[in-house]
């Protein structure tokens, strides 16, 4: 199968093989600047912001992740917004699209999924696999640890609690957490007016 033919598969959710070798020189070609990314101090970073410039699809202004960076497309297939944050060891398997919206937070450990594949073991073995795009809307905070599956959408303002593994698309404004992940409960006010508990915000 030729490289676009194959690409056009991998971006409209249908069954491709991951062993063609056309795909493997293109994505070759970003996981090089991933590797420099992650080589680079970080005293450097008009370098590593450049660098991110051209390994994602867009990213905008303010934006760092901390290193070590994982990628397996090297954020070929990746739209961050302004002031996201990453904290160490964002793993990013970007097969198809991740978009992700203005200030976002994800905490250490925290892996997003496009790629998956059939459960038959005979297609699996042919190395049969498709894509499904996520979106994490403006103002999520993902906490450590946690895995957003292939196919989900979190809704702005939302929180996802540390270690969560989130296999349904999660809505606007609420505190969800668990394996599955599950809403816990809205944000309201008291969340304005306390930040832990009993510990009321006094600044």
């Amino acid at each position: 199968m030729e490289l676009e033919e194959s690409l056009q598969r991998m971006y409209n959710e249908q069954l491709y093989y991951a062993d063609n070798p056309s795909l493997g020189v293109e994505q070759e070609l970003y996981l090089e600047k991933l590797f420099h990314y992650n080589q680079l101090p970080p005293s450097k970073r008009a370098e590593k912001q450049a660098l991110l410039n051209e390994m994602f699809a867009a990213i905008g202004e303010d934006c760092y992740i901390e290193t070590p960076f994982h990628a397996n497309w090297g954020g070929k297939h990746v739209y961050f917004g302004h002031h996201v944050y990453a904290n160490f060891n964002l793993t990013l398997v970007d097969d198809c699209a991740i978009r992700v919206g203005n200030y976002v937070m994800f905490g250490p450990n925290v892996t997003v999924a496009t790629g998956t594949h059939p459960i038959h073991p005979a297609l699996r073995q042919k190395q049969a696999q498709y894509n499904l795009p996520v979106t994490i809307e403006d103002n999520v905070w993902i906490g450590a640890s946690s895995v957003i599956l292939p196919g989900i959408t979190i809704g702005k303002n939302s929180v996802i609690g540390a270690g969560s593994i989130v296999t349904k698309d999660i809505p606007a404004n609420v505190v969800a957490v668990g394996n599955p992940c599950r809403v816990l409960r809205e944000i309201s006010a008291h969340d304005l007016a306390y930040y832990h508990k009993d510990k009321k915000i006094d600044m």
